[in-house]
């Protein structure tokens, strides 16, 4: 469904759930979209009002004419978003820069955030050289340069060895990305340093990675879970950086274990 905000931009975004279900939103990674989720979904939504966006300049949602984002700004379009969608507060599921934005929020919106859930991500992500020689590449070559590489990172060897039509999917979602919207999200991880907002944050926090992971391996998710007050960290075995696509079992349970252990915190 589309929304079109006072400043003119579109927000491509997907409710499902039972209109009064504890709110859960899902956001994604870098050069994908909502399809990022489809295996959370069903599962999510038996009791969750479940919300998935298109970041800016991804998949369906507009791009603004600036060429670089932060993720200060990152962070209010989603809570643009909640206000238009009327929820004042919600459970956030954020991989890699859906994971950086979801610190944002939980630092500048502490009332607006139940819980967190931080998959394969970190407060600070690569170097300034790298995000600079992929905006490069992206800007000269387009998208579809980068996307034997991404997706080397993305997946394990075995997954794309047993499921290549699935990382075919991924491969075209990545290449249609549009360059603006990649070149604006690759400039908010380079500048980012999401240090001195990660001791702010007082939300429930689980950290999950991929113990494949070449780009956000378990070391940089355990600094993480340790920058973090209270936070705890799980890692997935046999999963690279798309963790929730290659493992999406192992994932959801570990999603419905922490669930289910913040319900009975809040409880006892």
């Amino acid at each position: 469904m589309p929304f079109t905000r006072a400043d003119g931009l579109t927000v491509h975004y997907d409710l499902t759930g039972p209109e009064h279900g504890p709110p859960v939103v899902l956001l994604n990674s870098l050069g994908t979209n909502v399809h990022l989720w489809d295996a959370q979904v069903p599962a999510l939504a038996e009791r969750h009002r479940v919300v998935r966006y298109d970041m800016r300049g991804h998949g369906l949602s507009a791009n603004p004419s600036q060429r670089e984002y932060t993720v200060a700004q990152l962070a209010d379009d989603l809570a643009e978003l909640l206000d238009a969608l009327a929820i004042e507060r919600a459970t956030l599921v954020g991989l890699s820069i859906g994971g950086v934005v979801a610190q944002r929020f939980a630092a500048a919106y502490p009332a607006r955030t139940e819980r967190l859930v931080l998959c394969a991500t970190g407060n600070r992500i690569g170097t300034a050289e790298l995000w600079n020689e992929r905006m490069e590449t992206a800007e000269r070559e387009g998208v579809r340069a980068l996307a034997e590489g991404t997706l080397g990172r993305w997946f394990t060897p075995a997954m794309h060895a047993a499921r290549p039509v699935e990382v075919d999917g991924f491969r075209l979602m990545l290449s249609r990305t549009p360059v603006a919207g990649y070149l604006g999200c690759c400039a908010a991880l380079r500048d980012a340093d999401l240090a001195a907002d990660d001791a702010r944050i007082t939300a429930p926090t689980l950290v999950i990675a991929g113990s494949e992971d070449p780009s956000t391996p378990p070391a940089l998710c355990a600094a993480l879970r340790d920058a973090i007050p209270g936070a705890r960290l799980e890692v997935i075995d046999g999963a690279a950086h798309i963790l929730n696509v290659e493992r999406p079992a192992e994932f959801n349970r570990v999603l419905h274990g922490f669930f289910g252990a913040a319900a009975a915190g809040r409880s006892g």
